[in-house]
């Protein structure tokens, strides 16, 4: 007997440094039914606008939400007890600082369940429910591009804490005698001062995606990559490490030489030193993977993150 029972509506928002992506599903399947984007500018309370107006408009068209759900770039409040639950704090992109990405739409649909988290949280739920990550509850989810983050589920459980991982901005140890000064304005040489587009593009005076294959950068980028990728997987872990963002593209080089590059070079800092299968020359072709979802990661996590508020309210009301 066919089944004639309408399917739930979600909203969904990845909200990035350099685009905001919306979308509207039914969180099944990580296919989108309505899908537009706005570039972030710097503007909140115009974006956030044009945001609020679009989903208003989606829910004249096909009906009423059930959820909304946001994974946003960082760092953010995420305690819903702080009088700054749900803003934006401080970030590097200056005119977001503590910009409240939550406020318009709880003021907007007030009564719709919110699920909040960060993009790479987001992004690592969208591959485990329906990617790379499919089947696993310990891995973690990196997107390298316009900044570095990294998130992802340990036993099961999205990753958070005191606030929640900034993977991005750990330190790393200077690669030979590498004097690049690093791009972050926090932190110089960190992670994602070394490694994000922003900081190839400071080191090699072009963009990532213009670099020639034999270029410099490619060499020092996948080697400060590897020793970040080794402080992971020895801290966390995780069964698999998912590699997002525009960098692991890797330009003119390709993705798959990049990544050949870069699981050769994570053998070779991590030097032998953790036994298991998917460390082996074989197994790293499964251990460090692009996203299944590709650039869609973020806002099917989004989606996912929008059910599952959804879920947890439905039992809450229940109880």
């Amino acid at each position: 007997m066919m089944d004639t029972q309408p399917k739930r509506l979600f909203g969904a928002i990845e909200a990035g440094g350099t685009k905001f992506v919306c979308g509207l599903g039914c969180a099944e399947t990580p296919e989108l039914l309505e899908r537009v984007q706005f570039p972030t500018g710097d503007s909140p309370t115009r974006l956030l606008d044009e945001v609020v107006a679009w989903f208003l408009k989606q829910q004249e068209r096909h009906g009423a939400l059930s959820a909304l759900g946001v994974a946003s770039f960082g760092p953010i409040d995420l305690d819903p007890r702080s009088p700054t639950y749900g803003f934006i704090t401080t970030t590097p992109k200056l005119a977001w600082q503590f910009a409240d990405l939550l406020g318009p739409l709880r003021r907007t649909f007030p009564h719709l369940p919110l699920g909040f988290d960060t993009d790479v949280n987001g992004a690592g739920l969208g591959e485990a429910r329906w990617g790379a990550a499919r089947g696993l509850e310990d891995f973690v989810y990196v997107t390298v591009g316009t900044g570095i983050g990294g998130g992802g589920l340990a036993r099961g459980q999205l990753l958070h804490g005191l606030v929640h991982p900034e993977m991005g901005h750990m330190g790393l140890p200077r690669v030979g005698d590498d004097h690049f000064a690093g791009s972050c304005p926090f932190h110089g040489r960190c992670w994602e001062g070394l490694c994000s587009g922003p900081a190839i593009a400071a080191r090699a005076g072009l963009p990532a995606e213009a670099l020639p294959p034999d270029h410099p950068a490619w060499e020092m980028t996948v080697r400060y990559m590897a020793h970040a990728l080794m402080n992971l997987t020895c801290v966390l872990s995780p069964r698999r490490i998912v590699l997002g963002g525009s960098v692991r593209k890797g330009g003119l080089l390709g993705e798959e030489r990049f990544f050949q590059r870069l699981r050769g070079a994570f053998r070779e800092v991590l030097a032998g030193y953790i036994q298991a299968p998917p460390l082996t020359e074989a197994g790293l072709e499964q251990y460090l993977v692009p996203p299944e979802l590709g650039d869609e990661a973020g806002v099917c996590g989004a989606l996912a993150l929008a059910h599952d508020a959804w879920a947890e309210h439905q039992r809450r009301s229940a109880n």
